[in-house]
C-alpha cells in the first residue's frame, strides 16, 4: 500500500512539474518578429518622403533650402561668379515643416512650402519588413498630401482651383546593413489645369530612391523620378506654350550627429514642394543647371 501511495504521489508531482515547466519552455521557443530598423535615417530620402516615421509622441522640425542653379545658362560669367554657384544669387526656396506621430504607424504634418504655398500630409505605414513568425520582405507606406496656393491671382475664379494633391505608394526594402531602396509610384491631381492638348488633371510618375551607408553616421542618398504625362506643349491662360522637364534627379550626403540630421545635396530642381518637383520641374539634367540644397531635421519627444 505504501508503494502504491508513493507511486501515485510521484506521478502527481511529475505532472505538476511538467505543467509548470511547459509555459516556460513554450516562452523560450516562441519566435519573436525581427523588424528591419533604419531602412532610411530620415523621414525624407532627399526631397521625397521615405517609409520612416518618427517615434510615437515625437514632433519633428525640418528646414530645407533649394538654391539657384550652379551656373545658369544665358547668364554672364561675372554674374555667375558673383552668384557663388547659386548660393549667393538671391534665390532660395525655403521649406519649413512640423510633423507629429500620434501612433507608431501614422504621421501628420504641416509645412510652409515657399512661394506663398502651404502643405499638409498624412503618412501611414501599412506593412513593415520583418522576419520571424511572419516573413515580410518589404516595408509599405502611403502618403497623401495637399498643397494650397495662397498667393493672390485674379485669373483664378474659384478658390478650390488653387488646391492640388499628391498620393504616393512607397515600397522599400533594406537589403543589408548598408543598402536600402524605395520605389515610389505617384499620382498628382490638379484642380485647375492648363489649356494644352496634352493636359489632364492627373499627373503620373514613378520614382526610385536609395541610401548607401558608408560610415556609422554617414550615408550617400539618391533619388530619380520620371514624369509620364502633362509636360509637353501645354498652353497657359495667356496663350504661352509651356514645357516641363520630366526627369528629376538628386544626389546627397547625409550626416547624423545624434541630435540633428543634416543632408547636403545637388539636383536638377529649385522647387521645394513635391508637387512642383514631380509635375512642374523646369530644369533639365545638364549639370550646370543643377542646384545645391540642404536639409536639417530635429526631433523632440513630447511624452513624459
Amino acid at each position: 500500500m505504501k508503494k502504491i501511495f508513493a507511486l501515485i504521489l510521484g506521478l502527481g508531482f511529475g505532472v505538476v512539474t511538467m505543467a509548470q515547466d511547459a509555459p516556460a519552455e513554450e516562452t523560450k521557443t516562441a519566435a519573436k518578429p525581427k523588424y528591419a530598423r533604419a531602412t532610411f535615417n530620415s523621414t525624407r530620402i532627399i526631397n521625397m518622403h521615405s517609409v520612416e516615421i518618427i517615434a510615437p509622441g515625437s514632433m519633428q522640425f525640418m528646414i530645407s533650402h533649394h538654391f539657384s542653379p550652379l551656373w545658369p545658362e544665358g547668364g554672364s560669367n561675372q554674374d555667375n561668379l558673383a552668384g557663388l554657384l547659386g548660393l549667393n544669387s538671391g534665390l532660395a526656396y525655403t521649406y519649413l515643416s512640423f510633423d507629429y506621430s500620434p501612433k507608431a504607424w501614422m504621421n501628420l504634418g504641416l509645412a510652409a512650402a515657399g512661394r506663398n504655398r502651404y502643405e499638409g500630409w498624412a503618412r501611414f505605414r501599412l506593412l513593415r519588413q520583418q522576419t520571424g513568425p511572419k516573413n515580410i520582405p518589404v516595408t509599405v507606406g502611403w502618403v497623401s498630401l495637399f498643397n494650397a496656393n495662397a498667393a493672390s491671382d485674379k485669373s483664378v475664379s474659384l478658390t478650390w482651383n488653387k488646391y492640388s494633391f499628391m498620393h504616393q505608394l512607397q515600397i522599400a526594402r533594406k537589403f543589408s546593413d548598408k543598402l536600402s531602396l524605395q520605389l515610389m509610384p505617384t499620382m498628382i491631381y490638379f484642380n485647375e489645369i492648363p489649356y494644352g492638348i496634352n493636359n489632364t488633371n492627373s499627373v503620373w510618375s514613378l520614382g526610385l530612391g536609395g541610401k548607401y551607408k558608408i560610415h556609422a553616421n554617414k550615408n550617400i542618398t539618391f533619388e530619380y523620378a520620371r514624369q509620364f504625362n502633362m509636360y509637353e506643349n501645354l498652353i497657359d491662360k495667356n496663350g504661352n506654350i509651356v514645357n516641363y522637364k520630366p526627369d528629376l534627379l538628386s544626389l546627397g550626403m547625409e550626416f547624423n550627429t545624434g541630435g540633428h540630421l543634416f543632408q547636403f545635396y545637388v539636383g536638377n530642381t529649385t522647387n521645394s514642394s513635391n508637387i512642383d518637383q514631380l509635375a512642374r520641374n523646369n530644369t533639365n539634367l545638364k549639370f550646370r543647371n543643377w542646384s545645391f540644397g540642404f536639409t536639417i531635421n530635429r526631433s523632440l519627444n513630447l511624452k513624459k
